[in-house]
C-alpha cells in the first residue's frame, strides 16, 4: 500500500501537469488575442477574426501580422466579388464600381507592403518601418472610404452590397492599424 505522502505527491504532480497543459501555447495565444483586442475599434470582430486565424500568435508582432493578413484576405475577396459578381445597371454605378475595384487594388498593394515590412522588422530601423506600416494601412483605410464615396447619390442593391462588404474590410483594416500601433508601443 502506498503512503499518503506518495499519493499526495502524485496528485500534486497530476494537478500541476493539468494546469500546465491548460496554460500551454494555444491558451496563451487565445489570452493574448483577447487582451489585445479589448481596446480595438471593433473588439468583437477583432477577437473573432484573430482567434480563429490559423497559426498561433504568441507576440504582438504575430498579432499585427495576422491582423494585416485578415485585412488583405478580405480585401482580396471583395475585389474578386466586385470584378466578377457585380454589374452596375446605370453608368454611375459602373463608374463607381470601376473606381472601387481600383481603390481595393491599391489597398491590397498597401497591405501587402505592410505585411512585408512587419515580417522584416529590425531594431535599427524599427521606428521607420513602423511609420511605413502605419502610413500604408492608413492609406488602405482611405482607399476603402473613397470607394464608398463613389456611391454618393446612388441607391439600390449594388450600393448596399458594396457598402456592406467594404465596411467589413474597413473594420478589419482599422483593427489591423490598431494592432500595428500596439506593436509600435511595445517595440516588437
Amino acid at each position: 500500500m502506498e503512503s499518503p505522502f506518495f499519493l499526495l505527491t502524485i496528485l500534486l504532480f497530476l494537478t500541476s501537469s493539468a494546469a500546465a497543459a491548460a496554460t500551454s501555447k494555444p491558451g496563451a495565444s487565445h489570452d493574448l488575442v483577447r487582451s489585445s483586442c479589448v481596446h480595438a475599434s471593433y473588439p468583437t470582430l477583432c477577437f473573432r477574426t484573430l482567434s480563429s486565424y490559423s497559426g498561433a500568435a504568441s507576440t504582438p508582432r504575430d498579432l499585427a501580422q495576422a491582423a494585416v493578413k485578415v485585412s488583405l484576405s478580405r480585401a482580396s475577396k471583395v475585389s474578386t466579388y466586385l470584378t466578377t459578381s457585380v454589374t452596375g445597371k446605370s453608368k454611375r454605378e459602373r463608374v463607381a464600381l470601376g473606381d472601387c475595384v481600383e481603390q481595393m487594388s491599391d489597398s491590397m498593394d498597401e497591405l501587402s507592403k505592410t505585411l512585408r515590412e512587419l515580417k522584416h522588422l529590425r531594431d535599427e530601423t524599427f521606428e521607420f518601418q513602423m511609420s511605413n506600416a502605419q502610413t500604408w494601412v492608413s492609406a488602405a483605410l482611405t482607399n476603402e472610404d473613397t470607394c464608398l464615396d463613389g456611391f454618393e447619390g446612388v441607391d439600390g442593391k449594388v450600393k448596399s452590397d458594396v457598402k456592406r462588404k467594404i465596411t467589413n474590410v474597413a473594420k478589419v483594416t482599422s483593427n489591423a492599424l490598431y494592432m500595428i500601433n500596439r506593436l509600435n508601443e511595445s517595440r516588437g
